[in-house]
């Protein structure tokens, strides 16, 4: 019959096989590296990596293997979307086409050595102290680089690359954010990048979610994620998907997720969203014995029947 013609096809990228052209943004990061590679294997996509400079443009090809012209380096935060009679095209002309952005860039910052001579110093006393642990990862302190602070990165640019979707006619849009975002006062990541007086460039949870909620008053179709604390487990991953809303998964002592299986979301929200926005928090649940994981397809399938969604009525004012 024809259908199976088409799904032989599309198993072995025969000639006359339309493939979806996808751009994979922050390709060269350790999370979009891989939805870039997972894209790039398969014969149903297309998948183009924007990166930002030379630099990331080579350790994406050291990363992946991909080819040079499977790469754009462009900055996206400096597109002039507004004075568009003075250039109606922005952009680079090897992204027109895309049907679907993947969205992976994140602000990332960088351990102070300064506060891990501190905390070195600290280990003889520690270890003469009951109960202590020789080394407080609390007392190390973290701090972005100039320019790429979160409110930039993560909103500024975030919002930037939605616009650009919306000018080039992307229909989707899968974003990576993070989950927490509505522990906003007390988690962790907020505080990295501030002083003791809670000053300086901080609050990434909070620009994420700004950034979040851009996107889904943009008209767009979306699909948002929200990974628990990324892990990059040995393989094979004995982890099944646990989709939830609302930073319920919190709860849990265990909220680590592979960076593989987020990245697999990536691609099931490609093939299985169906027309449908989501915005989901994910982690991985560690299998028992004989236990067999669904794959994120039938994962985000089943989910997606629930009918279930993150709510932006919650959390503090203004977000």
């Amino acid at each position: 019959s024809q259908v199976q013609v088409e799904a032989f096809q599309m198993q072995m990228n025969m000639p006359g096989m339309v493939s979806k052209k996808v751009i994979v943004t922050g390709a060269a990061g350790r999370t979009g590296s891989i939805v870039f590679s997972l894209l790039n294997k398969d014969p149903r996509f297309d998948a183009v990596g924007l990166v930002r400079s030379e630099d990331s443009a080579k350790k994406l090809i050291a990363k992946t293997k991909c080819n040079l012209e499977e790469i754009v380096v462009s900055d996206v935060t400096q597109m002039e979307f507004e004075k568009e009679a003075e250039n109606p095209h922005p952009w680079p002309y090897a992204l027109d086409g895309a049907e679907a952005m993947v969205i992976c860039t994140s602000a990332v910052p960088q351990i102070s050595k300064v506060s891990i001579i501190k905390a070195m110093l600290k280990i003889p006393i520690n270890i003469l102290t009951p109960k202590k642990k020789s080394i407080n990862f609390r007392d190390l302190r973290f701090k972005y680089k100039p320019g790429q602070y979160p409110e930039m990165v993560d909103y500024v640019g975030q919002k930037k690359q939605i616009d650009l979707a919306k000018k080039m006619g992307v229909k989707h849009v899968v974003l990576v954010s993070s989950m927490g975002g509505l522990d906003q006062g007390n988690n962790f990541l907020n505080q990295i990048g501030k002083d003791k007086n809670g000053e300086g460039h901080g609050d990434i949870l909070i620009w994420k979610r700004k950034a979040e909620r851009y996107l889904c008053l943009s008209g767009l179709q979306y699909t948002i994620l929200h990974p628990g604390g990324l892990v990059d487990p040995p393989e094979p991953n004995k982890m099944e998907l646990v989709l939830d809303v609302d930073d319920k998964l919190m709860q849990n002592e265990k909220k680590s997720i592979a960076r593989t299986d987020v990245a697999k979301l990536c691609i099931a929200a490609l093939t299985e969203s169906g027309g449908k926005s989501v915005s989901f928090d994910c982690i991985g649940r560690q299998l028992e014995g004989e236990e067999s994981a669904k794959s994120a397809e039938e994962t985000l399938k089943a989910f997606l029947n629930e009918g279930k969604t993150c709510d932006y009525t919650l959390g503090p004012k203004g977000m």
